[in-house]
């Protein structure tokens, strides 16, 4: 009867996960990019002469993302940046509290204190023992790769346009940047993303035997965002303008702006984990975790990847009185062609500094694996009138590693209840961050 129930839970969710999918919140980052009548990022009403649309006079598509794939990957960065980090909020350890393993009958305790946070010990529950949690981090993202994400600079150029005759007309040759002279013309922005991600985690957690944990985590998302644009196009010379956003080209508009507001609530992507013993005593643990992670959240409200994920860890740990250290290394899978997989490594501790209170200390990181898949567009060279090269934005073209530091404390009040709080804070720059992500939870053991 309680799998029914939690079968009808999980269907609940999902259908006011989709109910709330028409916000989309991937497209109003898109959004930030259009301004005036346009449908499309970038395309400027004002320039657009609709009575001869193939003539070069019709200049209002000239920085259009479909017509300079330079622009077009620079915008796809920023959405599938942030949407793809979004999905991969950490989720904490699923298996804290006392372990115990029963010897002829009798249970026997094979823990000191509760465990770590986020992090993996090597103890299993205990044949017949299960934990049930709730847990939420709260994050304000504030950085993309060390770029603080209330002051993004953008710069977009113009298409190199070529067509026939255009070489006679300019009196040099179309194919270099730079002629005819409009295409010196740039637009810039400056972006103020305002990004906050509320994770709760509601999980359960079985000893199948002394040896076999089984687990599942069911994560509901709430994302809100704000975003303001600020547009420039700056003009290379000459007394009129070939490019603005209204006006005329005497008298032009070149500065725009653009703001947007929207939020999303609903299931994210529900993990299914399950932890293995393979050596137990009464100083050291070795087990292995395997994880799989399915694509139930909204990719479209920034809820979930849209891709399946896996990951699987050697855990290690050793008791030293009241002092546990603890390692974990493996490897996350990522499906889909614009995420990368990763080397997962974790160490730290956890301190029993009381009957009631355990303390707990990890460094938490996750390795990039090859050259990113999101890749930003380079710079671009200008021939004419004389050499120079633009680069399109501030964020750094590095690897999306994440390093990032954890300390919390786990108090037992008694009765089998474990109330937890945690921080996490970043130690390098890349991907999506924030400045720090806060953890409160409660889980009950019995």
């Amino acid at each position: 009867m309680s799998m029914r129930r939690t079968f009808a839970v999980l269907a609940g969710l999902l259908s006011l996960s989709s109910a709330l999918g028409a916000q989309g919140l991937r497209t109003k980052i898109g959004d930030l990019f259009i301004f005036g009548s346009g449908t499309d990022p970038l395309f400027l009403a004002g320039s657009a002469d609709p009575s001869n649309p193939a003539s070069i006079q019709a200049h209002g598509d000239h920085f259009v993302p479909s017509a300079v794939a330079a622009n077009g990957s620079l915008i796809s960065f920023l959405t599938t940046s942030i949407s793809l980090n979004v999905a991969n909020a950490p989720i904490g350890s699923t298996s804290g509290g006392e372990s115990f393993r029963f010897e002829a009958g009798v249970p026997v305790r094979t823990s000191t204190s509760a465990g770590p946070i986020f992090a993996e010990r090597g103890q299993t529950l205990g044949q017949g023992r299960t934990v049930f949690g709730i847990g939420q981090t709260q994050q304000h993202m504030t950085s993309l790769r060390g770029v603080p994400l209330d002051n993004i600079q953008l710069i977009f150029t113009h298409q190199n346009v070529d067509f026939a005759g255009c070489d006679s007309i300019y009196g040099a040759s179309c194919k270099l940047m730079g002629v005819p002279s409009l295409e010196n013309d740039i637009m810039q922005f400056a972006l103020n993303l305002d990004l906050n991600v509320q994770v709760t985690s509601i999980y359960a957690t079985y000893g199948l035997t002394d040896f076999l944990d089984v687990g599942v985590v069911v994560p509901i998302v709430n994302t809100t965002l704000h975003g303001e644009s600020n547009a420039n196009i700056i003009p290379f010379g000459g007394t009129t303008a070939a490019h603005f956003f209204a006006g005329t080209p005497s008298n032009p508009v070149l500065s725009a702006t653009r703001t947007v507001d929207g939020s999303a609530w609903g299931l994210g992507d529900v993990a299914v984990r399950t932890k293995l013993s393979i050596h137990q005593s009464d100083r050291t643990n070795v087990a292995i975790l395997g994880e799989a992670r399915f694509a139930t959240g909204d990719e479209e409200n920034l809820l979930g990847s849209g891709q399946f994920g896996a990951r699987g860890l050697a855990v290690v740990s050793a008791r030293f009185g009241d002092f546990s250290a603890h390692g974990n290394a493996g490897y996350a899978y990522r499906g889909g062609g614009q995420q990368n997989d990763a080397v997962l490594v974790t160490g730290g501790f956890d301190h029993a500094m009381s009957p009631r209170v355990t303390m707990a200390a990890d460094v938490i990181g996750e390795l990039q694996v090859g050259r990113s898949k999101l890749t930003l567009p380079g710079p671009v060279q200008y021939d004419v009138p004389f050499k120079r090269t633009i680069n399109p934005t501030t964020i750094p073209d590095i690897a999306d590693d994440v390093m990032n530091g954890s300390f919390g404390f786990k108090f037992l009040p008694g009765n089998g209840f474990t109330v937890i709080t945690n921080v996490l804070v970043p130690l390098n720059r890349g991907g999506l961050r924030s400045a720090i992500a806060y953890t409160v939870g409660a889980e009950f053991a019995f």
